[in-house]
């Protein structure tokens, strides 16, 4: 698999910080090469060029829409977190919900 830039966002980037480190031991754990950022919502256009997934926060499923208007014609996979695992920041989980969207 090829490494893998992915971005997490939630409202203000603080729980998905947390998420986003738990991830990054998940991935080191299981050999991954993924390289894991989380910002806030307002700063997705700054990234989405050079992301491969974004990863949005459960409560943010309402800006979809949104994100789609950035990612036109981009081939970056948007993946909307799970309620179960974001809310105890199960960074394993959510390595699982991303390998099975990426296959």
């Amino acid at each position: 698999m090829k490494k893998l830039n992915v971005l997490l966002v939630c409202g203000s980037g603080a729980s998905s910080g947390f998420m986003a480190t738990n991830m990054r031991k998940a991935a080191v754990a299981r050999g991954l090469d993924v390289d894991i950022k989380a910002r806030s919502e307002s700063e997705i256009e700054n990234y989405i060029e050079d992301i491969d997934v974004l990863m949005v926060g459960p409560h943010l499923a309402y800006i979809l829409d949104e994100v789609e208007e950035y990612t036109g014609g981009l081939d970056v996979k948007v993946i909307l977190m799970n309620p179960d695992y974001y809310s105890t920041l199960n960074g394993d989980k959510a390595i699982d919900h991303l390998l099975s969207e990426m296959e």
